[in-house]
């Protein structure tokens, strides 16, 4: 029976899910044993080497092996691949209209409550950016 394909980015939660749970740094041979399954020794290493590109991950050589730790959790790299996915659309007002009248109401509340705890500017609409300090009206 063939195994069930990953959606994209489980395989990096799942990594990095494995990372916190360790308390301390450890090799990427712990990391396998600990997925288990038939995950060879490769994917882990090339799915770590992708964590510390998005620097959610830290390295340090022991011998001639790394030792891996967690400089994030799985919730900043959900929100990173959010972000790449809507760095990389042409129309970023429509897609964020179209996220934010998607989400149910409860989402849309906590959503709303995170905007205003960013700081003045943030859930009226206006960009308070260092490059436009007096923020513009949308």
């Amino acid at each position: 029976m063939a195994r069930a394909r990953r959606g994209q980015g489980e395989l990096e939660g799942q990594v990095l899910g494995a990372l916190r749970e360790a308390g301390g740094p450890v090799t990427a041979a712990w990391v396998q044993e600990r997925l288990g399954g038939d995950l060879a020794y490769t994917t882990v290493v090339t799915i770590l080497t992708r964590l510390l590109a998005k620097d959610v991950v830290a390295r340090e050589r022991q011998g001639r092996a790394f030792l891996w730790t967690p400089t994030a959790d799985v919730a900043r790299l959900a929100a990173l691949r959010m972000r790449r996915l809507l760095d990389g659309e042409r129309d970023r007002e429509a897609v964020l209209a179209s996220f934010v009248t998607a989400l149910p109401p409860g989402d849309e509340q906590v959503l709303r409550a995170l905007l205003e705890a960013a700081g003045p500017g943030r859930a009226n609409g206006r960009n308070t950016s260092p490059s436009d300090p007096g923020g513009t009206e949308d």
